[in-house]
């Protein structure tokens, strides 16, 4: 793995660590981001799967009703910045 995907994991990662912090999130949507990175970092399988994989889990989760703005608006950075390893 080159550096600069490293430095973009590590970006998701901390994004990822606010929404299973923030407490004015849901349970289940923290829990879902707690696996969602999880399963990111499990060397198992090639990056672009998990990648894949992560951006569908959390894609169910920013259509949650139950999510607040801002918990939707880290989801969607989290996407977006998976988009750019694929």
């Amino acid at each position: 793995m080159d550096e600069e995907t490293r430095k973009k994991l590590e970006e998701i990662a901390y994004i990822l660590d606010q929404i299973i912090e923030d407490t004015s999130i849901p349970r289940n949507i923290r829990k879902g981001a707690k696996e969602s990175k999880e399963r990111l970092f499990d060397e198992s399988q090639p990056l672009d799967l998990r990648s894949a994989g992560v951006i569908s889990t959390l894609d169910e989760l920013a259509n949650d009703p139950n999510i607040p703005l801002h918990g939707r608006t880290l989801i969607y950075q989290v996407i977006s910045r998976l988009e750019t390893l694929t």
